[in-house]
């Protein structure tokens, strides 16, 4: 491997590790899924074809092994992350680490395949072709997830607005009785 081939995939971890964090949530699951990634990639670098970019190619050995762990999860349910969400997203409190709590919980509420094109697509600025040749799926799959999962959380994050204002009107209730 040349040393402007490992400068290349070197170069890659701060994406990796974000989207690896927008995927999971929890921070060490994601660096375990970053670390993984990084190992396959140099076990498998002669197997990368010079016709793509590099970064597109880590992006889809994380994705496959993302993939393949929400696949051994399905078969074990009592592991899902999903169990530990609540029911509705808490209520931010005028700081911004509990607005992209918030958010991430939406991100998580969202399935897997709806999620890593969104991520892909609006945080890693990835084009539609480059997100669908990582995760193997026409073009047009990859617009109609990204539609789908845009549509999603503005109707979570409504419902989270409606949440507020209810919350806020029992509270103005409570107000006024005492």
């Amino acid at each position: 491997m040349h040393a402007q081939d490992e400068a290349d995939i070197v170069a890659c971890i701060p994406s990796l590790r974000r989207y690896a964090r927008g995927l999971v949530s929890d921070p060490d699951r994601a660096d375990d899924l970053v670390q993984d990634t990084l190992e396959r990639a140099w076990s498998r670098f002669s197997l990368w074809k010079r016709r793509s970019e590099v970064r597109a190619w880590m992006f889809g050995i994380m994705h496959n092994h993302f993939i393949d762990r929400v696949r051994a999860q399905r078969s074990r349910p009592e592991d899902s992350a999903g169990d530990e969400l609540p029911e509705q997203p808490q209520r931010p409190r005028q700081t911004d680490g509990l607005e992209v709590r918030d958010l991430d919980r939406l991100l998580q509420r969202l399935p897997p395949e709806q999620r890593e094109v969104l991520l892909l697509v609006g945080v890693e600025e990835l084009s539609y072709q480059e997100v669908a040749a990582i995760i193997d799926v026409p073009v047009g799959t990859v617009m109609s997830r990204l539609s789908r999962a845009r549509a999603r959380l503005r109707d979570e994050m409504a419902g989270q607005g409606q949440a507020r204002d209810k919350v806020s009107a029992v509270a103005d209730k409570i107000q006024r009785v005492k």
